[in-house]
């Protein structure tokens, strides 16, 4: 099977001039077919201040109600998606942009009101990669926003680490997938407030020991989670590290394990 990388980056390091320019120019240099999912909070947090619209967050997630979803729509699938594409061009790399609309790639329901009513918050049920497949084939990169649709005219807000995930399962029944989640730390840490203290390998047991230790707790343990359905569905790899090390990640990050 061919190898095909889809790399998840995180909004901070796709927002910061420095930051982007270093990250496109690493994930350009990595050979063979790839695909980029990238997230943008802190400039919608930054355009809805702007246009007089309140955030509001509930454990780290953001409640999307109708004037934050017209403001996640242009900064996702706009602003930050058109400038990572335009980044990748001027770099020689055949970019182009997506939303989970596109093509019909990622269909989602909208998230049931319980304890909290998220809005125009959807989870994931269908994913479609066949006309994606035949742009990567014909060498183009493709650049993906954290928006989806429910198939009947609404778009939603959606998680990148999960839109990446179901990503990632989907083409693993066509190429070799790896899957790398990058964002500021250097990968899954066992002392939070140690830098250093990256976890090398982590299989499940040893996640759930640290997660009822309190040693993995809060936006980490979405993402593993999502790290293990990936590799139970038939990725190849998933990786967790700094972006700056993306072009060096055997000898870098959180090797996930089954």
């Amino acid at each position: 099977m061919e190898k095909l990388t889809i790399v998840k980056v995180g909004g901070k390091i796709v927002e910061e001039t420095d930051s982007l320019s270093q990250l496109l120019q690493d994930f350009k240099s990595i050979s063979g077919p790839k695909i980029l999912v990238h997230g943008g909070g802190r400039s919608a947090t930054a355009m809805a201040a702007k246009l007089g619209i309140e955030t509001q967050m509930v454990d780290g997630r953001r409640i999307t109600d109708k004037p934050m979803l017209e403001v996640v729509t242009m900064v996702y699938g706009g602003l930050v998606n058109k400038n990572i594409v335009a980044g990748l061009q001027s770099k020689g790399c055949n970019a182009c942009g997506f939303t989970g609309a596109d093509l019909s790639l990622i269909t989602s329901a909208k998230r049931p009101v319980k304890e909290v009513d998220y809005g125009y918050v959807g989870d994931v049920v269908d994913v479609n990669t066949s006309e994606l497949r035949i742009l990567i084939g014909e060498g183009v990169t493709p650049v993906i926003a954290p928006l989806t649709h429910d198939g009947k005219g609404q778009l939603l807000n959606t998680n990148a680490d999960t839109m990446a995930t179901e990503l990632a399962i989907d083409l693993a029944k066509f190429y070799a997938v790896n899957l790398v989640f990058c964002f500021e730390k250097d990968g899954v840490l066992a002392n939070p407030d140690d830098d250093k203290s990256v976890i090398r390998d982590l299989d499940r047991d040893l996640y759930l020991q640290y997660k009822s230790e309190g040693v993995i707790s809060e936006g980490m343990i979405p993402k593993l989670d999502n790290a293990f359905r990936a590799l139970n569905s038939g990725v190849n790899m998933v990786l967790i590290t700094n972006a700056k090390n993306l072009t060096k990640p055997s000898a870098s990050g959180t090797l996930m394990r089954r």
